[in-house]
């Protein structure tokens, strides 16, 4: 590998099969994001957990992310790309494997932890991969790289729909879905050559690095704005299905559109840079982002929700890597080291930040929707039917029919006496009686009380995240105005 001043030489790798490689390897990292997605409603249900622990799975698939790529990232140049990429295969298998046999919360948690770990492996490693592969051209490859970021949600939420299309809706069996591309990458991966990284070829130092990075007010602001820029695009889209799906709207379907429209649109990235600027694409991706999520918060039907998701497309496709991009082309010596940081921040704030505050959004709204009065009715027909259907079922299922018995007995006893349903423990109530007898007439009119108010908690979650476009507009509009006035953008260069 080239080390010290020597120039910058990538004959001696099959640059090709290494960007192929890196390709299913974000394929496998976002086929995860969408089988995790479609997961989560089916999770809640035969698990019985609540809105705020479906967050804690799902943000556990993005902060875990943040924590490879905080360790690993800034080891990059020490360790080789080659190394990273391995324990990402390790991961995102040991990852399907945790979650396929878990019998409850800790386990879903720690399975969706590991794959999270895998992925952030991946982004740490293949980001300076491809910057190293096209250092001529870093903004418009990773655009082209990162299509399979939504493209790989396309194919997984593609075959989710499939699968349930023809009955098969476990969702292990879903899970099983991540491997297929991960063994494709291990294939390709598989005995190359990997080059040394821009940095070590350019003869940077570690200490020049991290002053480059770390002492550049424009890092600070280029992290600041990652974190909203990610949780504008990979908030919401972990939580489109199953807001959507609450309402009888097929949420998948729709997240499919969104992901397809952001892949043809990356694919797309080079024109467009050219035309607009990277500052430029931000900054009116900000704008038309933060339009699109607020509109989808007011869906009500299947063609109202693609419309409104075409407009939150088109505004969140450049996000993630025109930020990587700038961050590359603004702070070349910052290397592997700027670029882990930026893509951590990002996905750790989205993770222990924005995804369980929007769970926890929509379950205090959906409280509001959830009227003593019908739900007394539907919790007393679950005591009533329920013993009844208990010991038809034999004792296999009798704890799972007492406990659903039991919680409903509690949301009784408390309306009895405050004269109001408590929080949380209301709509957990009404999951474990669906979850216990989908079937049967109590469980139907419990999922016709719970689908609205899930459905009006989820799109009030959307609408509190929309306000964040505004300050990026702000910030990008600083940015791009900055720009013009001195002469267009421009990409620093290691000499």
């Amino acid at each position: 590998m080239a080390q010290g001043n020597q120039p910058r030489k990538t004959e001696s790798v099959n640059r090709d099969r290494l960007f192929l490689g890196s390709n299913f390897a974000l394929i496998s990292t976002s086929v995860t994001f969408a089988i995790i997605g479609a997961i989560m409603g089916p999770l809640k249900e035969i698990f019985v957990l609540t809105n705020a622990e479906v967050g804690w799975i799902g943000g556990a698939a993005l902060w875990g992310f943040s924590i490879t790529i905080f360790i690993f990232g800034p080891l990059c140049d020490v360790l080789g790309m080659k190394l990273l990429l391995r324990l990402a295969f390790i991961g995102h298998v040991a990852g399907v494997l945790i979650m396929f046999f878990a019998n409850g919360f800790t386990f879903l948690f720690i399975g969706a932890l590991v794959l999270a770990m895998g992925n952030g492996l991946v982004e740490a490693a293949a980001n300076p991969l491809v910057a190293t592969l096209y250092p001529d051209k870093k903004t418009e490859m990773l655009n082209k790289f990162h299509v399979w970021f939504p493209g790989g949600i396309v194919i997984g939420g593609l075959i989710s729909f499939l699968l349930d299309s023809i009955g098969i809706t476990s969702y292990q069996i879903k899970l099983l879905v991540i491997l297929v591309p991960t063994i494709i990458y291990g294939y390709l991966f598989f005995g190359q050559l990997f080059p040394a990284t821009e940095r070590l070829q350019s003869g940077v130092s570690g200490k020049d690095m991290i002053k480059s990075t770390l002492l550049r007010p424009l890092f600070w602001i280029l992290v600041i704005a990652m974190m909203m820029t990610a949780s504008i695009e990979l908030g919401p889209n972990r939580w489109i299905p199953a807001v959507l799906e609450s309402a009888g709207i097929h949420g998948i379907l729709v997240l499919v559109w969104i992901n397809l429209l952001m892949a043809i649109m990356r694919y797309k990235a080079g024109p467009v840079v050219h035309k607009l600027s990277p500052t430029g694409i931000l900054m009116m991706s900000a704008i038309i982002s933060g339009i699109g999520l607020f509109w989808l918060s007011y869906t009500e039907t299947l063609i109202m929700a693609i419309m409104a998701g075409t407009v939150f497309a088109i505004g969140v496709s450049y996000f993630w890597p025109t930020m990587l991009g700038v961050t590359s082309e603004r702070i070349p010596k910052g290397g592997a080291l700027a670029l882990a940081l930026v893509g951590g921040v990002g996905t750790i704030i989205v993770g222990l930040v924005t995804s369980p505050v929007m769970g926890s959004v929509a379950d205090n709204y959906l409280h509001e929707k959830l009227t003593p009065k019908e739900t007394t009715i539907v919790l007393e027909q679950v005591v009533e039917t329920y013993p009844i259907l208990r010991d038809a079922k034999g004792e296999k299922t009798a704890a799972d029919f007492n406990a659903a018995i039991k919680a409903s007995e509690e949301i009784l006893k408390s309306v009895n006496e405050n004269g109001k349903l408590p929080k949380y423990s209301t709509a957990n109530a009404l999951r474990s009686a669906i979850a216990v007898a989908p079937g049967s007439e109590a469980a139907i009119a419990a999922k016709n009380l719970l689908g609205p108010a899930e459905n009006y908690g989820g799109k009030i979650s959307f609408r509190r995240v929309a306000p964040l476009s505004i300050i990026l507009t702000i910030i990008f509009g600083i940015m791009y105005f900055r720009d013009r006035k001195a002469g267009g953008y421009k990409a620093d260069i290691i000499e």
